[in-house]
């Protein structure tokens, strides 16, 4: 197959892999993968095995506007790639980026898969503070994901509850859950992680990786810290990543330093992935702390099977997909008293945890891709 992946990110710089990051570069290795680069980002140029055509016309960071500014010249870029390279099956993952590529597609009568990884309306209208601007932001991205949807010729999803959410729009997906690389996330020796970040041997480590945006409030768990210092004075919190469009780690560091906790919380920054086991190594216990109902009711984080494949107790907020998955490493909370009293559990109870994360390998994930997309062909 030839295929054309529209991503959700600057596939080229952004620092984080996504879901489509995993299973292209997968597929990539027995089918022919053009993706478009959306040069949002600045982090160093990963390696891909994928083809990148520049469709970046007017550069700039704010995500709204790159999109806007570059709609009509995406639309071009698309329908050349599909002229020029011979495409047979089109996924989209992207808001206006999607909808260009579908209007090409359909130009050229070229199958459409949109794979939605999360609720797009919100996650467009986290990075806003004013209301005004978060409601403009989110009904104008509700309206484009309904349109692009309704104009695919299949749909998938991560989670059931983003399933039901897609049904109250009149249509139909097939849940593909994220997954873990099994290959590199596996347990490793505590001192491993311990050693990079200089936490003494004897500390009890909280920690966190990922994206340092206002989805996740780490802000509340800084918060629980003094009692849980209290409680053990051995208590650390590793934070491991960096913000890519916000302020909010700046306001997580000063927090830090109004608390006077500076010398028990650690930020390392943006990692490369594929060391990000030997820091979950220095974890005790690994934190998915959601802001909100909206947001830990479609939730099917990477990070909880990151953390998992590393053997690994879990708290997060009650996301129904990740509980239903059963593994006895996933602890839930609600509130700030709730999370102190599971970490008091998991302190009094250490233990390393064995979930088979095998069936939720990227590989497996990316066979499930490659099933629809070949059923979307013969058709």
């Amino acid at each position: 197959m030839k295929i054309l992946l529209v991503s959700t990110q600057d596939y080229i710089h952004h620092p984080i892999p996504s879901r489509h990051h995993y299973i292209f570069e997968y597929l990539a290795e027995r089918h022919e993968v053009h993706v478009p680069h959306f040069h949002v980002s600045e982090g160093p140029e990963r390696k891909t095995a994928l083809k990148v055509h520049e469709a970046t016309k007017y550069y700039t960071k704010n995500p709204v506007l790159h999109y806007s500014l570059n709609a009509p010249h995406h639309f071009r870029v698309m329908n050349r790639i599909i002229e020029d390279e011979g495409i047979d099956v089109v996924v989209a993952g992207n808001v206006l980026a999607g909808t260009a590529v579908i209007k090409a597609a359909k130009k050229h009568n070229i199958p459409v898969l949109f794979d939605l990884k999360d609720w797009f309306p919100d996650s467009a209208a986290i990075y806003y503070k004013n209301r005004l601007m978060k409601r403009i932001i989110h009904d104008t991205v509700f309206f484009i994901t309904k349109y692009n949807l309704k104009n695919s010729d299949r749909v998938t999803t991560v989670s059931p509850a983003l399933q039901e959410m897609i049904r109250e729009t009149g249509l139909e997906s097939t849940v593909i859950p994220n997954g873990v690389a099994t290959d590199y996330f596996k347990s490793m020796d505590t001192s491993v992680g311990r050693g990079l970040c200089h936490i003494p041997s004897d500390s009890f480590v909280i920690g966190f990786l990922g994206g340092i945006e206002r989805r996740f409030e780490l802000d509340e768990v800084i918060k629980t810290l003094p009692e849980l210092i209290k409680y053990n004075e051995k208590t650390m919190l590793l934070i491991v990543g960096g913000s890519l469009f916000t302020d909010y780690l700046d306001e997580l560091k000063t927090l830090v330093k109004d608390m006077d906790l500076s010398d028990r919380v650690i930020f390392t920054g943006l990692i490369e992935h594929a060391r990000l086991p030997e820091y979950i190594s220095a974890m005790d216990v690994c934190t998915i702390p959601l802001s909100s109902p909206e947001w830990y009711g479609i939730s099917m984080s990477n990070k909880f099977f990151e953390y998992s494949a590393c053997g690994k107790p879990v708290l997060i907020k009650p996301s129904p997909g990740i509980i239903e998955i059963g593994w006895d490493n996933t602890f839930v909370y609600e509130n700030n008293s709730q999370f102190i009293e599971k970490i008091k559990i998991i302190m009094d109870n250490p233990r390393e945890y064995h979930p088979d994360v095998e069936p939720y390998s990227w590989k497996r994930r990316g066979d499930e891709i490659e099933d629809i997309l070949e059923s979307l062909l013969k058709k």
